[in-house]
């Protein structure tokens, strides 16, 4: 009886730690990342919004953290879905991207996650440092949204700033 109190014991220790084992997989390894892209400058063009490239991969903590935090915040995800096309680009040791962050202009240089910003025809307009969104061991919901909003098509509409 009392090895088996022991083995439900193990069992019950060791089981939280294999569910948190499992890894979330939110970047497509097999992914054609130029491909993709264009597809969403296509539909952005379309949409009136920008595209919103997160650069990074399956084996970045904080890549997944920045998924989950705007995916399961209502404000976030709503006004990501209203005005950007969304890429995820897959970056690993077997898929370093080499072509497309040249023509980027090196947005690994800020570390991973990192969020690239295309207009709707393409052009790069911005590259942000996800450290500067982070707080203490999470990220920072004003500090996301600002950056989501200061970077939406409105943002940028020359009509918007009209007397």
């Amino acid at each position: 009886m009392k090895h088996i109190k022991t083995i439900v014991l193990s069992l019950v220790m060791i089981l939280p730690l294999l569910i948190c084992a499992q890894e979330q997989k939110i970047y497509d390894t097999t992914a054609d990342a130029k491909k993709d892209i264009a597809e969403a400058v296509d539909a952005a063009q379309k949409a009136n919004k920008h595209v919103f490239l997160q650069i990074g991969g399956n084996w970045c903590p904080w890549c997944i953290k920045f998924h989950n935090f705007v995916h399961d915040d209502e404000e976030l995800s709503s006004f990501m879905e209203d005005n950007f096309e969304v890429v995820k680009v897959n970056y690993d040791q077997n898929n370093r991207q080499e072509q497309l962050f040249a023509e980027l202009e090196f947005p690994q240089r800020f570390g991973f996650p990192v969020f690239v910003i295309l207009d709707e025809t393409g052009k790069r307009i911005h590259t942000q440092n996800s450290a500067y969104l982070e707080k203490d061991k999470s990220y920072d919901k004003d500090k996301i949204l600002r950056f989501l909003k200061n970077w939406s098509p409105a943002a940028l509409d020359p009509a918007s700033y009209e007397k």
